[in-house]
């Protein structure tokens, strides 16, 4: 194990230095692709740093306890070493949490897809709710948030919504997120104050490159026309939305989110690559023993994954069994803790494959 974690550090410092030369510093698409992956190694080269110091200091103390020529520095050396094992046995768990092997695409950008589902106008307005709700915490967490299409309902709500999510790490937050998000509560058009219920489905896709999946321009039939919405006068003169259909899916991305044409069929067309990608994964997984039904969560839209209880102040978490009673601040953006426990329940669930029984 710590010769893994050696070689690690080595090619953290590798990268270093590569990236301190001209060379590197002249080609900024491969010094980006370079400072990605250094920035990935760094916190498994620091916790192992942080346990080679400690162990050396545990091994040090040690020693000056057997000093038999001044009791009183044996003394001080058994009150520091009960502090020392302390920090290094924390050290060395995580050090063996950073062992389970990690999602490759967890560093990508993501695109998320929101639908009202069953429920109606309570349904677009609860997608609505999703999404100001993930805008924020994208936000607060240095993301930035882009909007490609959107579909709105006549109430104000949203039948449809798509974003793009770009940061580092945004694909290890998000991706667990895919699923249907349930809703209970009570409408402001409800004279009887009865409580409703109401489905939203999310879909989160990590962002493709185009050296990953080759896509043939004859399977694809590309329109444009005139934006609706919000824009002025503008989106109202020039076809620069972009919409695309991939033949032999059937897949239908667009983008109207750009004054250009060029821009948004960009977009769009890293949509439609994360779209496939997708779908292979998913097809790849039906032909897979234990299929996904291992996982925290399948990723099956269908798969009903959180409620949200207004009357109670209650977000529940169905795939890890977690409830919190602060559904209200959730709703601004304060998820971290429901994120930092689905991030906690997947490495239990990794590592637990890797240890032998």
């Amino acid at each position: 194990m710590y010769e893994r974690f050696e070689s690690l550090v080595a090619r953290y410092e590798e990268l270093g230095d590569a990236l301190a030369t001209n060379e590197i510093a002249m080609d900024p698409e491969r010094s980006l692709k370079l400072l990605r992956e250094r920035a990935s190694l760094e916190e498994t080269v620091n916790a192992y740093r942080l346990w080679k110091s400690l162990d050396a200091q545990v091994t040090e103390v040690t020693a000056m306890m057997h000093d038999e020529s001044d009791p009183e520095l044996r003394a001080m050396a058994r009150e520091e070493l009960t502090d020392l094992k302390g920090k290094f046995e924390a050290a060395d768990t995580a050090m063996r949490d950073l062992m389970v092997p990690r999602d490759p695409r967890d560093a990508a950008n993501v695109v998320v897809e929101i639908r009202a589902g069953t429920g109606g106008e309570e349904a677009a307005l609860f997608a609505g709710d999703l999404l100001r709700m993930y805008t924020r915490y994208a936000e607060k967490k240095g993301f930035k948030v882009e909007l490609l299409s959107e579909s709105e309902a006549s109430q104000g709500g949203l039948k449809e919504v798509v974003i793009h999510v770009t940061g580092f790490g945004a694909w290890s937050i998000f991706k667990h997120e895919s699923g249907t998000h349930r809703v209970q509560r009570i409408p402001t058009t409800e004279s009887q104050g009865r409580i409703h219920t109401s489905a939203v489905t999310v879909a989160v896709l990590p962002e493709v490159e185009e050296t990953e999946l080759e896509i043939r321009e004859p399977d694809l039939r590309i329109d444009t026309y005139r934006a609706g919405g919000a824009g002025g006068q503008h989106v109202n003169k020039t076809d620069s939305a972009v919409r695309i259909t991939h033949l032999p899916t059937g897949f239908v991305v667009q983008c109207q989110d750009e004054r250009s044409q060029h821009k948004n069929k960009a977009k769009a067309m890293m949509q439609l690559r994360s779209k496939l990608f997708d779908f292979m994964q998913q097809e790849r997984a039906k032909t897979e023993a234990a299929s996904r039904k291992d996982q925290v969560g399948s990723g099956d839209r269908s798969e009903r994954i959180r409620t949200y209880n207004f009357p109670q102040n209650r977000l529940t978490d169905h795939r890890i069994g977690l409830t919190v009673h602060s559904l209200d601040l959730c709703m601004e953006g304060d998820i971290e803790p429901v994120v930092q426990a689905m991030q906690a329940a997947e490495r239990a669930r990794l590592l637990a494959q890797e240890t032998p029984n």
